[in-house]
C-alpha cells in the first residue's frame, strides 16, 4: 500500500460503471435473466467462465494502459494489487454463498426463483460497496490510523469464523425478520416471482420479499468484512472498486455452480477464516515490514486451493465404503 494518488482517471471511472451497467443490462434482459428458470451447472459455469476472463482482460488492459502512461514499476504494482484484491474478494464472496444456501433452504424457495433475488442482491451489493468503498477510501486517505483499526477487525473476525465456522444461525430468531412478519401483510405462498401483489385493493408481500431483504442484509454484512480486506492490499480507490465489483459481479453464476456442491468444500471456510487473519495481519505490520503485494497473492491463493483440496480429500474418504 502507498499513498500515491488514484491511476484511475474520470474517464475510467465512467467507462467502469458504464460497463457494470451494460453487464447488469445484458444479464437482466438478453440472457434469459428476466425469465424464470432452474439455472443449470452448465449455464452457471459458462458465466462464470465470462466473469473471470472479462477480469482478467480487464487487468491485461489496466497493465497496458498503465505501462503506456505511469511506467513499468506503476503497472506491474497496480495490477498485482488488482489481481491479489480480486481474488480475495472472490474467496470471500464463496461465505456469501453458504449463507445464500441457508437463506434459501429456510424459505424453500424454488430453485426457478432463486436466480431474481440474486440478481437485485447483486445489484444491491454493487451499490453499497461503492458508497462503502468511497468513504473507506476517504478514510484512509485522512486517518492512516483506520487502517489499525481495520486490521484488528479482520484478525478478531477471522478467529470468530474459525471458533463457530460449524455453528448454524437460526433465521427464525432474526430481529428483523421477525419485525417484518410483525408489520408487514404477507401472502401465504409464493407468488411466481413477485415480491408483492395487490389483492382487493390491498398490497400484499410474498415470502420471496423477506428472501431478498434477508439476502441484502447478508450483503451488508459481509460488505464490512471485505471492505477493510481489500484495503490491506491496496489504499487505491479505483483498484479497490474494480476488484471488488468484478467478485460481486460473478457471485450469481458461482452460487448456481457451486449450490449444488458444496457440501464438498464445507472446511473451505476455515480457509476463509485464515484468509481473514492473515489478511488482518499484514495491515497490523503495514509500518514495520510491507509484505509484497506478489507474496500476498500466493499465500492467500495457497490457503483457498489448500482448504479445496482438503475438503475434497475428507468427503471422499467419509464416502468411501468400509
Amino acid at each position: 500500500m502507498d499513498a500515491a494518488l488514484s491511476v484511475g482517471e474520470p474517464w475510467m471511472w465512467a467507462a467502469f460503471v458504464g460497463f457494470v451497467l451494460l453487464m447488469l443490462a445484458v444479464d437482466l434482459f438478453l440472457a434469459g435473466g428476466n425469465k424464470a428458470h432452474k439455472v443449470g451447472f452448465r449455464e452457471a459455469a459458462a458465466w462464470s467462465a465470462v466473469w473471470v476472463s472479462l477480469a482478467m482482460l480487464f487487468s491485461l488492459g489496466l497493465w497496458w494502459y498503465l505501462k503506456s502512461t505511469h511506467g513499468h514499476e506503476v503497472a506491474d504494482a497496480r495490477t498485482m494489487e488488482f489481481l491479489t484484491g480480486y481474488l480475495i474478494e472472490k474467496s470471500l464472496a464463496v461465505d456469501n454463498i453458504f449463507v445464500f444456501l441457508m437463506i434459501f433452504g429456510f424459505f424453500a424457495v424454488p430453485a426457478e426463483f432463486q436466480r431474481r433475488v440474486l440478481i437485485y442482491g447483486v445489484v444491491g451489493a454493487i451499490a453499497m460497496r461503492a458508497v462503502m468503498i468511497l468513504a473507506g477510501a476517504w478514510l484512509v486517505r485522512e486517518f492512516h490510523w483506520v487502517l489499525y483499526l481495520f486490521g484488528i477487525f479482520l484478525v478478531v473476525t477471522g478467529i470468530k469464523m474459525l471458533v463457530f465456522a460449524e455453528a448454524e444461525p437460526d433465521l427464525g430468531k432474526n430481529p428483523l425478520l421477525n419485525w417484518i412478519k410483525r408489520h408487514v401483510r404477507l401472502t401465504a405462498d409464493y407468488r411466481g416471482e413477485k415480491f408483492w401483489v395487490r389483492e382487493n385493493g390491498v398490497r400484499l408481500f410474498t415470502p420471496l420479499f423477506l428472501v431478498l431483504v434477508m439476502v441484502e442484509l447478508s450483503d451488508v454484512i459481509f460488505a464490512v468484512d471485505s471492505i477493510p480486506a481489500i484495503f490491506a492490499i491496496t489504499t487505491d480507490p479505483f483498484i479497490v472498486f474494480t476488484s471488488n465489483i468484478f467478485a460481486i459481479l460473478g457471485l450469481r453464476a458461482m452460487y448456481f455452480m457451486l449450490a449444488g456442491v458444496a457440501d464438498r468444500f464445507h472446511l473451505l471456510k476455515y480457509g476463509l477464516a485464515m484468509v481473514l487473519v492473515f489478511v488482518g495481519a499484514k495491515m497490523l505490520i503495514v509500518d514495520i515490514y510491507k509484505i509484497p503485494t506478489g507474496l500476498s497473492l500466493g499465500i492467500v491463493g495457497l490457503i483457498i486451493a489448500s482448504f479445496m483440496l482438503a475438503s475434497l480429500w475428507v468427503t471422499r474418504k467419509q464416502a468411501a465404503p468400509g
